[in-house]
């Protein structure tokens, strides 16, 4: 029985709750955000906390064990389209994945 699911399922509900907290919220949104992107194979549109920093008009997304997650796999070569929460509203850009040498995976999202 594979139990990672259901506990990454939590856990991301937990973080997202907290980015609407009131005391907290505003401190975890400037962390954290909220991405919305369509599976590349599937065709289905997936929302997963993920953690960043914004410089601009460019976003990176620091992917954390990257072997052990395939949503970043959707922004291979040319990239995709992505929609994150930023400040409040939705923002669109596009997105594209890198591995450096050492195998660290980074997003980034121009706007």
């Amino acid at each position: 029985m594979d139990f990672k699911a259901p506990l990454v399922g939590r856990f991301n509900k937990c973080v997202v709750g907290l980015r609407d907290a009131p005391l907290v919220g505003k401190l975890v949104r400037k962390g954290i955000t909220v991405v919305s992107y369509t599976g590349r194979k599937s065709g289905r549109t997936f929302t997963t906390p993920v953690g960043y920093q914004r410089k601009g008009d460019v976003v990176d997304i620091k992917v954390m064990m990257p072997d052990s997650k395939s949503w970043w796999r959707n922004f291979n070569g040319e990239g995709a389209p992505l929609t994150l929460e930023l400040d409040g509203t939705q923002r669109t850009g596009h997105a594209t994945s890198h591995r450096d040498d050492k195998g660290r995976v980074t997003v980034r999202v121009q706007l």
